[in-house]
């Protein structure tokens, strides 16, 4: 099937009582190892961009990638791009084929905020682009965003509610104590402020900041409203490990070899998440609107 939007695929996964994985990719063999993952166990999937990613490869070349690895897929698969703070940026994704996008101005005060989320979404619906918003700062490192604890801020529940109203929003991303990067705690997150903001904007839930959270963390947020589960540092572990420890182990150059043990490093530590969200088996779920 064609690349979707990623407001099918959330909203499925919210009736459903199940999360879908937005992957972080970094390269083609990434890509290719998140897209397989998905297809061989029957999921939706989201392969999500950083803006650092889009900027080091192109749009013209990550977009090339995607049509040939997952444009013909037979699971739902949605191409987004991550934590995007410029509009001009995000409008730039949306005219080379993104299906997905994110405007991140959590940063600036409320009404700047939903102004520029608002100019994002008037040029990407007509697209058939689907949009992500952010409201409250979530701690933690996001490509060269650092935000730290002390500053991280929990998203209030009566401006949630403002924000996302007559919005169009696929996600919503409030800040409910989870951090980009690697914990260096026990992260205390806002589950009571979570349930709340998800029953009362009555939207997918975004996670961010999903690496290292334990099974019991996932599943209860996933019962919460989480319809969008972010991992990105753990992929890249995952693509760093696997290539490392291969070519330790067999101390031979031989670049393809090595390349092979990273794909499948990634493809089955996404995988495992696929199974823990509950996306996998359920890409029937998603209804595609006949093109």
């Amino acid at each position: 099937m064609p690349l979707v939007s990623m407001a099918p695929i959330l909203k499925a996964a919210r009736a459903g009582g199940y999360a879908v994985g937005a992957f972080n990719i970094v390269d083609y063999n990434s890509m290719l190892a998140v897209v397989q993952a998905a297809e061989e166990l029957r999921s939706p999937v989201i392969v999500q961009t950083s803006v650092k990613t889009v900027v080091h490869w192109g749009h013209e070349a990550l977009m090339g990638w995607v049509r040939e690895t997952a444009g013909g897929s037979p699971v739902p698969v949605a191409v987004h791009l991550d934590h995007c703070k410029d509009v001009d940026f995000c409008l730039s994704c949306v005219e080379a084929g993104w299906t997905s996008v994110m405007i991140d101005a959590s940063a600036h005060p409320f009404e700047e905020n939903l102004a520029m989320t608002r100019r994002v979404v008037a040029a990407a619906a007509p697209a058939g682009v689907s949009v992500e918003a952010e409201l409250g700062e979530i701690g933690g490192v996001e490509d060269d965003k650092a935000v730290a604890d002390a500053d991280a801020s929990l998203a209030d529940p009566d401006k949630a509610v403002e924000f996302c109203r007559d919005m169009g929003l696929a996600a919503f991303a409030p800040a409910i104590g989870t951090a980009h990067g690697v914990y260096k705690g026990e992260p205390k997150i806002a589950f009571d402020r979570l349930e709340e903001i998800a029953n009362r904007t009555g939207l997918p839930i975004a996670l961010h900041g999903g690496t290292g959270l334990s099974d019991e963390v996932f599943r209860r947020c996933i019962s919460l409203g989480c319809a969008k589960i972010n991992i990105s540092t753990q992929l890249k572990y995952a693509f760093i490990d696997g290539f490392c420890d291969y070519h330790a182990e067999h101390a031979k150059y031989d670049p393809l070899a090595v390349i092979g043990a990273q794909f499948e490093r990634v493809k089955r530590e996404m995988g495992e998440k696929m199974k823990l969200f509950g996306s996998a088996g359920r890409a029937s779920d998603v209804e595609v609107p006949s093109s």
